[in-house]
C-alpha cells in the first residue's frame, strides 16, 4: 500500500518486522511441549527426555513414620498373623496388593511365551521345583502358611492376616522365618538342623523365639538386608544362585558396586525396583533386555521400566568426544552390563557353578550325610545334594537376548541338544531381531534326574523329616515317587540322571567407569566375545577371510604401482617438455 504522500503505508512493514522478531526467538528458544508428542517411539530412539506432562505427587516428602508410637503394636503378640491385623488396622489394602504379586503367589502368565511362570511351575538346576517341599521353600515366602512340617496349606486358602509385613519391613535385624515352618518365625525356642545354620539365621544351636513387638516396632521402607535375607540366599546358601547378589552387598565398597556403594550413592534395591502398590519392577521373569522408552519418570504418561540402565542414563550415556560418540554406537548392540561388569561373585563369595545330583546320597560311617570342604572351606560335596563346582570374580558368557525366556514346567518334555543338555530357561535373541543385545549370563549346570520313559524331569521330595524325604533317607525311588505323586505327574518307576543348564542374567555388581572392560578384551582374536556371532571384530580370526585379504592388498599394491607408475610418466613427459621448450 501507498501513503498519501507516494510513499509505502509504514504499518504493514511494522508488522512484517514484528513477525520476524517473533519467529527469530521462537527458533532459538527451547522447546516445551504441553502434551506427548504423536509419535513417542519416534523420540524414544533418540533417548532425549522431552517435557512430558507429570502427573502431580499426591504427598509429600518421604518421611518414616516411627512405629513405636502406635499402641496398636505394642503387644504382646502371641502370633505373628496378630502383628499383620494390627498392620491392616492402618494399611487397610496393603495386604490384597501383597497378595496380587508373584511374591505372594509364586505364579504369574508370561505375555512374551503364553505361559505361566514362577517358582510353582517353573523347574530350575538348584533344588528342582518346590512341590512337595513347600514347608522348607516357604521360609523365602512373604506370607504365614501351616506351622505344622508337612502339613503345606495352598496360598490361595490363607487368608489377609497371614500376609508376612516383618518380613520385608523389619529394621530391627532380628526377624527370620524357620524352615519346615509353612514360613513362620520361631515362637518357642527351636533347635536349629545340623548344617543348616545359615537357613535358620544362625550359628547357634537354637533360634531364641522372635520378639514381634520389638519387630513390629521397628517396621520401616525395605533395604537391602530385607531383600537380601531371600535374594541373596536363593539355591540354598549365600551366593549361591545368582552370581550377583550375596552378602557382600550389604556394605559394598564402590569398586563393587557403583549404585549401592554403602559410602557414595547407596542405593536400596527400590531405588530401581521401583514399588507401587507392593508391585516390584523388574526381575527374571520380566528382562527388558533392550528398552525403547524414554528415561523414566514416576508419574509420567510414557512408562517405561525403571529397572533398566536407560531409565537413568539415557540411550546416549558417554560424552567424551568423539570416544563417547563411538562407545554409544555400542549400546545399540551391547547390553550395558556386559562392559560394566566384567566380573561377578567379586565380593569375596564364591557362586556356585555346577551341581550333580546323580553323586548324592552318600552317608559317614556314623549315619550322616557325607560333607567334604576343600582347602578353601567351599563345600565341594553334601550327602543330600551332591558334588559341587563354584568359582569367584567368574567372567560372565555372552548370548545374544531379547527378553524371552521359554522354561521348562513341571510336566514337559525334556528335548536335551545335540550334546544331551536340556535348557531348564531357553533364551531367545539373535543378531537380526531388532529386539536383541549381547548379554551377560552365569550359566549353571546340574545333572538331575529325569523319569526315563515319560521323558520328564523329576519333582522330588527333598526336604521334610519322613522317610520319602531325600534329605533323611538318600532314595532316590522313594523321593521322586513322593514328589510326582503331589505335583499329579505320572511317574513310570525309572529314572536316571540328564544334564541340564540354566541362564541367569548378571545384572548387578556394576563396577565404576574406570574398571569397565577396555577395547582389547572383546576386540581381538580369543576376546569375550569370540564366539559371538553376527558382529564384526576386527581382531577376531574368524571375521577374516586370509584370500580376501591377499585380493585386497593385491589391489591396494596394484594401485599403489598404479599411481606411482603414472606420477613417473608424467613426470618424464613434462621434464621432456621443459628441455625441448629450452633448446628453443
Amino acid at each position: 500500500m501507498m501513503s498519501a504522500a507516494g510513499l509505502p503505508d509504514a504499518a504493514p512493514l511494522r508488522r512484517c518486522r514484528v513477525i520476524v522478531m517473533m519467529l527469530a526467538l521462537a527458533a532459538f528458544s527451547p522447546p516445551t511441549f504441553a502434551s506427548a508428542p504423536a509419535n513417542p517411539a519416534a523420540t524414544a530412539a533418540s533417548g532425549e527426555l522431552l517435557h512430558w506432562h507429570v502427573v502431580p505427587q499426591t504427598r509429600g516428602p518421604w518421611t518414616p513414620t516411627d512405629h513405636r508410637k502406635f499402641k496398636q503394636l505394642a503387644g504382646p503378640f502371641k502370633r505373628p498373623e496378630d502383628v499383620t491385623a494390627a498392620c491392616l488396622s492402618c494399611h487397610t489394602d496393603a495386604a490384597k496388593q501383597v497378595k496380587s504379586t508373584i511374591h505372594w503367589s509364586w505364579s504369574k502368565f508370561d505375555p512374551k511365551t503364553g505361559r505361566m511362570v514362577g517358582k510353582r511351575h517353573v523347574f530350575n538346576t538348584f533344588c528342582a521345583n518346590i512341590t512337595s517341599n513347600e514347608q522348607f521353600c516357604t521360609t523365602c515366602h512373604v506370607g504365614y502358611g501351616n506351622s505344622k512340617p508337612g502339613q503345606f496349606t495352598p496360598f490361595e486358602k490363607l487368608g489377609d492376616n497371614h500376609v508376612d509385613c516383618l518380613v520385608c519391613h523389619d529394621q530391627s535385624g532380628t526377624y527370620h522365618k524357620i524352615p519346615f515352618t509353612g514360613g513362620n518365625p520361631a515362637m518357642t525356642r527351636t533347635p536349629v538342623r545340623p548344617g543348616c545354620g545359615e537357613v535358620y539365621g544362625t550359628d547357634k544351636p537354637y533360634v531364641e523365639p522372635a520378639d514381634l513387638a520389638l519387630i513390629a516396632q521397628s517396621v520401616g521402607a525395605p533395604k537391602r538386608e530385607n531383600c537380601g535375607v531371600c535374594h541373596f540366599y536363593g539355591g540354598g546358601g549365600d551366593g549361591v544362585k545368582h552370581g550377583d547378589l550375596d552378602s557382600s552387598l550389604l556394605n559394598p565398597p564402590k569398586s563393587l558396586d557403583v549404585h549401592m556403594d554403602a559410602h557414595g550413592l547407596n542405593f536400596t534395591c527400590e531405588k530401581c525396583h521401583l514399588t507401587s502398590d507392593h508391585r516390584m519392577a523388574g526381575g527374571h521373569y520380566e528382562v527388558d533386555a533392550k528398552p525403547t522408552a524414554l528415561r523414566y519418570m514416576r508419574g509420567a504418561m510414557h512408562g517405561g521400566n525403571p529397572a533398566t540402565c536407560r531409565s537413568c542414563h539415557g540411550a546416549a550415556p558417554h560424552h567424551d568426544g568423539d570416544l563417547g560418540s563411538t562407545i554409544n554406537m555400542h549400546t545399540r548392540a551391547i547390553a550395558c552390563q556386559t562392559c560394566h561388569i566384567p566380573q561377578f561373585a567379586r565380593g569375596g563369595l564364591p557362586t556356585k557353578l555346577s551341581w550333580d545330583y546323580s553323586s548324592a546320597g552318600k552317608f559317614g560311617p556314623n549315619g550322616t550325610p557325607l560333607v567334604i570342604n576343600d582347602k578353601r572351606g567351599w563345600n565341594i560335596y553334601w550327602g543330600v545334594k551332591g558334588s559341587f563346582k563354584w568359582g569367584e570374580n567368574v567372567v560372565p558368557q555372552y548370548r545374544w537376548f531379547n527378553g524371552t525366556e521359554t522354561w521348562m514346567n513341571t510336566g514337559d518334555k525334556i528335548h536335551p541338544d545335540r550334546n544331551g543338555i536340556v535348557d531348564v530357561n531357553r533364551i531367545a535373541g539373535s543378531p537380526s531381531d531388532g529386539k536383541s543385545r549381547i548379554w551377560p549370563f552365569k550359566i549353571m549346570h546340574n545333572n538331575q534326574p529325569y523319569d526315563t520313559v515319560n521323558k520328564t524331569l523329576a519333582v522330588f521330595h527333598s526336604f521334610g523329616f519322613d522317610d520319602a524325604a531325600f534329605t533323611i533317607t538318600g532314595n532316590w525311588q522313594k523321593a521322586i515317587s513322593t514328589g510326582m505323586k503331589a505335583a499329579h505327574l505320572p511317574y513310570s518307576g525309572h529314572f536316571d540322571f540328564v544334564p541340564t543348564q540354566m541362564y541367569w542374567p548378571i545384572t548387578h555388581m556394576v563396577a565404576p567407569a574406570e574398571k569397565s572392560l577396555r577395547c582389547a578384551q572383546c576386540h581381538t582374536d580369543g576376546g569375550r566375545l569370540q564366539n559371538i556371532p553376527g558382529v564384526y571384530i576386527p581382531g577376531r580370526s574368524a571375521d577374516h577371510q586370509p584370500w580376501i585379504e591377499r585380493i585386497g592388498l593385491l589391489a591396494v599394491v596394484m594401485a599403489l604401482l598404479g599411481v606411482l607408475g603414472h606420477g613417473a610418466i608424467r613426470t618424464i613427459l613434462w621434464l621432456r617438455r621443459r628441455s625441448r621448450t629450452q633448446e628453443h
